[in-house]
């Protein structure tokens, strides 16, 4: 069930806070629906994907390589790739600064990055993608996200919004849906959400 998280507190410490207690509680949340799910709900999002949201040919998608219990993209970025779209993994470039892009394909070289994820070897193009696969820790039915609290994602679609149109859809399991995520200036809004329980898209803010 959703649960509402207080956005009483308007300092930027005190949003901070809320947003802290609020990621300890969904990632224990997050870690039920793993260990439930696994790879079945990888398979889930990948099918609803071909299903519920367009895609046109040849398309750069950003996706990502999972970290701790996040729900796997793998079989939709298998896909995807396998019907001619270009996939491109977030890199971090340096603190509080929009994310880069390098080219992914079927067993490319993987190496760890800053924060402790895998990422394509340092010799791989960078693409700029059209449309990006969002991980997260809670979301809500307004269209926001709440991630680790590097801004990485808002500073990247702000960035990337500013060029031309750009497409972020939100992956993450069902039992991450919150009813209000504490929400601040800077927040860049998804344009749709994909779990294992279906797709929804959001109309203009």
């Amino acid at each position: 069930m959703p649960e509402t998280a207080s956005t009483s507190e308007t300092s930027p410490n005190g949003i901070e806070s809320v947003k802290a207690a609020l990621r300890q509680r969904i990632e224990l949340r997050r870690q039920e629906a793993h260990a439930v799910l696994g790879v079945s709900a990888g398979d889930a999002i990948r099918n609803l994907f071909f299903e519920s949201a367009g895609l046109p040919e040849a398309s750069v998608v950003a996706a990502y390589w999972p970290f701790r219990t996040e729900i796997d993209p793998r079989p939709l970025m298998h896909a995807l790739h396998a019907r001619g779209h270009r996939i491109v993994l977030p890199v971090v470039a340096r603190k509080a600064a929009p994310l880069s892009f390098r080219l992914w394909g079927p067993g490319a070289p993987l190496v760890k990055a800053g924060l402790g994820g895998l990422v394509p070897d340092i010799g791989a193009p960078e693409l700029d993608p059209t449309m990006l696969l969002v991980p997260m820790l809670a979301f809500d039915d307004a269209g926001y996200r709440l991630g680790y609290g590097g801004g990485f994602y808002d500073r990247t679609l702000e960035k990337l919004r500013a060029g031309g149109p750009v497409r972020a859809i939100g992956i993450a399991y069902e039992a991450q849906r919150v009813d209000a995520v504490p929400r601040e200036a800077t927040d860049q809004r998804l344009d749709a959400l994909l779990t294992e329980a279906g797709f929804t898209e959001f109309g203009k803010a």
